[in-house]
């Protein structure tokens, strides 16, 4: 069972990204202030749910949650900034977009940055430990691959509508056949040969 606060009495965020592993598209990351006492059986880390279900899971958490929010750091913003100060930045944005201000911060991984004063902590796999993590983790997910699923349309060779930009055979077949996007982070190695150079731009 999932805990649902680890700040005794303090209106408390949870916040999580998605993204942080692909070759093209933003990185996303969302944070969820949910009720005290709240409990919900079905919510977990993202990663253990199916599509359908995070589907699900993101109308009840919007539903339920006291303050959710969404934000979204760039692939040109990731290739002048790196991927971790990225993330970090994408949490703080979406924190920034909260209609209610939280008193703490929870937050998956090892990594954060301190957001004004708030006192913050860092949980190693915290989306399978906290429901305020886990929703943040849903709701990033979810609103990445719809994203992905749209740059898909107009980018249909890199097969981002199943992979969602992350490092298939397939992604980087497509790369070195047709170069990369606008979408795509130049400062990762595209190719996978731990080689930085590609074939050639758009």
């Amino acid at each position: 069972m999932l805990k649902d606060h680890y700040y005794e009495g303090l209106i408390e965020a949870g916040c999580d990204e998605a993204g942080r592993g692909c070759l093209a598209g933003s990185v996303y990351a969302a944070a969820v202030i949910l009720p005290l006492g709240y409990q919900n059986e079905q919510l977990n880390d993202s990663k253990k749910l199916t599509d359908h279900q995070r589907k699900a899971l993101r109308t009840i958490i919007e539903r339920d949650a006291v303050a959710w929010a969404v934000g979204i750091v760039t692939a040109e913003e990731i290739d002048e900034i790196n991927i971790l100060n990225a993330s970090i930045l994408a949490m703080h944005r979406a924190l920034d977009q909260l209609k209610v201000r939280p008193e703490a911060v929870i937050v998956d991984g090892n990594r954060f940055k301190p957001y004004g004063d708030l006192p913050y902590t860092t949980i190693v796999k915290g989306d399978g430990k906290y429901l305020s993590i886990a929703a943040a983790s849903i709701l990033a997910k979810t609103y990445r691959d719809d994203y992905m699923d749209q740059l898909a349309e107009e980018y249909p060779q890199y097969d981002w509508k199943k992979n969602k930009g992350y490092p298939t055979k397939k992604h980087r077949q497509a790369i070195k056949e047709y170069g990369i996007t606008p979408y795509h982070r130049k400062s990762y190695n595209l190719l996978g040969d731990g080689q930085l150079e590609i074939p050639f731009d758009f």
